[in-house]
């Protein structure tokens, strides 16, 4: 385990994905683009946009490809998408995502009822998905997202040992970059470490980003043992929302602005305008009126030591 934290991370925020796709209601895509406007404006430069999927499945996400074209629009911005399939693939790499990440669980009965794959079979779909990138000469970026790493609501205990066999899989087939995600939130800091560290030792550098839910309050500490091991990238979403359909229970995604102010307040640079993203939920509470929103930060607001502190004047 390193000795020092990082000097600098990446926060992707996935809320117009992994949070909208969780909520009933369907947010009308002028609001999307404000969401995605005033993200970016607040200092977010990695944001997923929506994913790849048939309307039918989740009408919430049908105007992924129009969101990537307005996103492609902002300086900077690295957009990328979620792509359950070889055809979604071909969506994203036709609309010019930047990165599409290919969810794979690690539990054999999550696959199943997410993807209707096994993991195995969602490895040979990475491989497809490769060549098929490969033969278009596209630039977009190929994730393998290793979910349910901790843990399932449908089949209970998910050995480490499937985990780093089907991250390395996900290499072998071709993706640029592995992560690892606790999709229902049973993980803790010491199995964070464990399971990180081992997972660094396969990947090295490829491994590129930590997903963690704070369904059962442990979020932000398991981001503070993965960045113990060196992970710098993590996924969050404004307000908390979002969960996997079908993971019963799996609610609450970090929120953004509590990991935001986390980092800064360990001197951890985000490029983040706390503030920023701070305005930008209580609008996005006006969109999503009545539905259940997270996070502390914007009920206590930044502590007086660092209000005002923009982040790139933070003091290491």
């Amino acid at each position: 385990m390193t000795s020092t934290l990082p000097a600098r991370a990446v926060i992707r925020e996935v809320g117009l994905r992994d949070g909208l796709q969780a909520i009933a209601r369907t947010l009308p895509t002028a609001h999307k683009m404000d969401w995605l406007r005033a993200a970016h404006a607040a200092g977010l430069r990695e944001i997923e946009v929506g994913s790849f999927v048939p309307a039918r499945y989740l009408l919430q996400l049908a105007d992924t490809a129009e969101l990537v074209a307005f996103g492609r629009t902002l300086p900077g911005l690295s957009v990328s998408v979620l792509v359950p399939n070889l055809r979604g693939a071909e969506a994203a790499i036709a609309a010019g995502a930047d990165l599409m990440v290919l969810p794979l669980s690690a539990s054999h009965a999550h696959s199943l009822a997410n993807l209707r794959k096994t993991p195995d079979e969602v490895v040979v779909e990475a491989a497809r998905i490769r060549a098929a990138r490969d033969a278009a000469g596209s630039k977009t970026l190929l994730e393998g997202g290793v979910g349910t790493a901790f843990g399932c609501t449908l089949q209970g205990e998910v050995q480490p040992a499937e985990v780093l066999r089907l991250m390395q899989a996900l290499l072998d087939a071709g993706c640029d970059r592995v992560s690892l995600a606790d999709t229902v939130g049973y993980a803790d800091p010491a199995a964070v470490a464990r399971l990180f560290e081992q997972a660094r030792a396969i990947a090295g550098d490829k491994l590129w980003c930590g997903h963690f839910h704070d369904t059962r309050g442990l979020g932000l500490a398991n981001v503070y043992a993965a960045l113990q091991t060196g992970v710098t990238r993590f996924d969050a979403c404004l307000a908390g929302i979002g969960g996997c359909p079908h993971a019963p229970g799996a609610s609450g995604n970090v929120t953004t602005e509590d990991l935001a102010y986390l980092l800064r307040s360990m001197g951890i640079d985000t490029g983040v305008d706390i503030d920023a993203l701070l305005a930008l939920r209580e609008r996005m509470a006006g969109w999503l009126q009545g539905e259940t929103l997270h996070g502390t930060l914007w009920r206590a607001g930044l502590p007086r030591t660092l209000q005002g502190m923009n982040s790139d004047a933070i003091k290491k």
